[in-house]
């Protein structure tokens, strides 16, 4: 959510960075709610004369108690409470044009960074830079299903009639492996400077409606039926909501910290649930990284928690690639987000693994999270980015680590949590 005061005073610059995200449709919006605004504030205005002059009123009537003026003590009386009525008008008219403001600004696109392409969808994203060289082997790979029931590793019939499509039991040594990748990511950010935090799994829903839109809400969040609570998404949502409601110290900045949890998602859309792997699923695990930082040290920050996403994955000998999201493929809350992919050799193409986001201080105007220091209070910057995001980073592990004769190899880094082994298989 942008500054009112900053739409107030630059309307063409809100309207132009709705084109550039092809949302024509939200461009009367900012006429609007500028109108709603001016309405809003001119209440509060009328109020607060209302409440001086009632103040004063108020002052005098006892001066004429005690001068022996008690009719004209009753007049200003009657006027008091007559005025007290207007009061409470003013006040619901004035709570009730906030609402509304609030309502729309809600939905008015955060201004992207001036570096962000140009473009509608995820098509138009551009690529930045890629990491190790991708290689396709001289022998087929299977789908990544078909290699994790080699090793009876996944069983998906079994989940399917416990839980529906979108589930999986991982068994032996896969359900080791992603075990082992989740380990190895909790230490890797912890050796980065990064506090490690297991966060509550279930948000309320003013936290929800903090740190993201409604229509991303609607997409993915699962609620509890009679309570206000919601199933995460990603831990991002109740790391961020941490800080709800707080001033912190300048001093104290940035927080960096990285967090486990499972994740749980509708995957509502086009995509659909897939029936027989595990890309887009319904609960998965996944580690994450958040920072809460000052607004000068957010873009340094930001390409900071990529490069962690990239180091990771090239520790595990997986190639990876950065991509800048375009404008239309950037949620409403963000100014720069890109995308780690990682090589998929069966497919000889590259797949999304992770997402890096600076979201400026939307979140934090949204969620209340101040700073407090030598100029007085201004709002956080908030950033978040993946680790890593098992089952979706198997598939790039089991296709990039595959050997001629079935075989997985163990990578040096992660052998330590697989008791040692160089090989499953």
């Amino acid at each position: 959510m942008i500054d009112i005061k900053f739409l107030r005073e630059n309307p063409e610059i809100v309207k132009q960075n709705i084109k550039n995200k092809f949302q024509e449709k939200k461009l009367s919006l900012v006429d609007e709610v500028i109108e709603l605004d001016k309405l809003a504030r001119k209440a509060k205005g009328d109020a607060d004369a209302l409440r001086a002059n009632r103040n004063k009123l108020s002052k005098e009537i006892g001066g004429c108690f005690a001068r022996g003026e008690k009719e004209k003590a009753l007049e200003l009386k009657a006027q008091v409470a007559s005025q007290g009525e207007q009061l409470a008008e003013l006040e619901k008219q004035e709570a009730e044009l906030n609402k509304k403001v609030t309502d729309i600004m809600m939905v008015i696109p955060n201004i992207i960074d001036e570096s962000v392409p140009i473009g509608k969808n995820d098509t138009e994203n551009v690529e930045r830079e890629r990491f190790g060289e991708p290689v396709v082997p001289d022998f087929e790979i299977p789908y990544h299903t078909e290699i994790m029931e080699r090793l009876s590793g996944i069983d998906l019939d079994s989940a399917r009639r416990v839980a529906g499509n979108g589930f999986y039991y991982l068994m032996g040594d896969i359900a080791r492996l992603h075990s082992a990748v989740i380990s190895y990511a909790r230490d890797f950010m912890i050796d980065r400077g990064f506090t490690y935090c297991i966060p509550p799994y279930m948000i309320r829903s003013n936290v929800v409606s903090g740190v993201m839109s409604f229509a991303e809400m609607d997409a993915m969040m699962y609620k509890i039926e009679g309570e206000d609570l919601f199933l995460i998404g990603t831990s991002e949502h109740s790391m961020i909501g941490k800080f709800i409601d707080t001033v912190l110290k300048e001093e104290e900045l940035p927080y960096a910290l990285t967090s486990y949890s499972p994740c749980f998602r509708k995957e509502k859309g086009a995509h659909g649930i897939e029936e027989r792997g595990v890309y887009r699923i319904h609960q998965f695990e996944k580690q994450e990284m958040i920072v809460v930082c000052k607004p000068e040290e957010s873009k340094i920050w930001f390409d900071k928690l990529w490069q962690n996403t990239v180091d990771f994955f090239r520790t595990l000998d997986i190639p990876v690639r950065t991509l800048e999201c375009c404008s239309g493929d950037l949620a409403d809350l963000k100014v720069k987000s890109v995308d780690v992919e990682a090589w998929s050799p069966r497919q000889k193409k590259y797949f999304e693994v992770g997402s890096c986001s600076n979201l400026s201080d939307a979140q934090a105007r949204r969620l209340k999270i101040r700073v407090t220091g030598k100029g007085g209070k201004y709002f956080a910057h908030t950033l978040n980015n993946t680790v890593v995001a098992p089952p979706r980073m198997l598939i790039a592990f089991l296709e990039n680590n595959l050997e001629a004769d079935g075989r997985v190899r163990i990578p040096e880094a992660l052998r330590p949590y697989m008791g040692g082994k160089e090989y499953i298989g």
